[in-house]
């Protein structure tokens, strides 16, 4: 039987709770699993595609509910009062489980004239609106988490955004102080952006994989592409960096997101990765 439940939030002991009993709250989606991108941070996902995690169920930041058989008995129902704590709410179908985050711009209390068979006046009962599609789905059978939006369910799924996570300001600034880099005009770690933090925390890990003669090769490449929009001094061997664009730029090098087309000979920048 289906079951749409919520996770209330500071309770700690026991925070799911029934809310509808024999209801599916989501038409079951079509996903492929085959088709879906294994997560990485530096794809940017197609409309009708999906992220996925597989043997989900063994990693950290599983919540101990999927990794268990459900039985909705074991849980009580929720009370009115509870209602506005709610985090999220999964419904459970069959033996998968959709989950939406659930914010405050979600709930709705308003009168609200309301056309049907006949006219009706809701003098404002709490509502909760029910997005088109969940913000994640486990599938248990396959042990696979499918979501489109990793910061939707970090609040799901806590421990779950070290996937994607923003370099510290000691990364970022050990950063900065590498032996190929040259700050000017007073730019410094506390200057650097959000998407840069994570795009210094991915920069970090692919150097840390990194021959020496890779790192060296890793430069040029850089040199090669962006000649004229990156200073290069020759003598020092250092890109001068002085503005969040040319950091942005020096760290798509880092992670080799420059080509030259086979036809036509023009470069590009790929705003999107994906593994072959």
């Amino acid at each position: 039987m289906d079951q749409v439940m919520a996770k209330v939030k500071r309770l700690i002991k026991e925070p799911f709770f029934k809310l509808v009993s024999d209801y599916t709250l989501y038409p079951n989606i079509n996903i492929n699993l085959d088709n879906c991108v294994p997560y990485s941070p530096g794809h940017n996902l197609d409309e009708d595609s999906w992220f996925k995690i597989e043997q989900f169920s063994q990693q950290a930041f599983c919540i101990p509910l999927l990794k268990t058989d459900f039985d909705s008995k074991n849980y009580g129902d929720l009370t009115k009062e509870q209602f506005p704590n709610i985090t999220y709410i999964f419904s459970v179908q069959g033996v998968d489980f959709y989950f939406q985050k659930i914010t405050a711009s979600l709930y709705i209390k308003k009168k609200i004239l309301g056309f049907g068979e006949v006219v009706e006046i809701d003098e404002g009962n709490n509502r909760l609106i029910i997005n088109e599609q969940p913000d994640a789905i486990y599938f248990k059978d396959a042990d696979t988490l499918v979501f489109r939006n990793l910061a939707a369910i970090s609040g799901i799924f806590k421990g779950i955004d070290i996937l994607y996570r923003e370099a510290t300001q000691q990364e970022t600034e050990t950063f900065l102080k590498k032996e190929f880099i040259n700050i000017t005009n007073d730019y410094e770690a506390s200057k650097v952006s959000k998407p840069n933090r994570k795009r210094i925390a991915l920069a970090l890990d692919t150097l840390d994989k990194m021959s020496e003669q890779g790192r060296k090769d890793i430069m040029s490449y850089i040199g090669e592409y962006c000649d004229a929009k990156l200073k290069f001094d020759e003598k020092t061997n250092k890109f001068e960096i002085s503005t969040d664009d040319e950091l942005k730029l020096l760290l798509y090098g880092v992670e080799q997101r420059f080509y030259t087309t086979i036809y036509g000979d023009e470069k590009r920048l790929a705003n999107s990765v994906q593994l072959l």
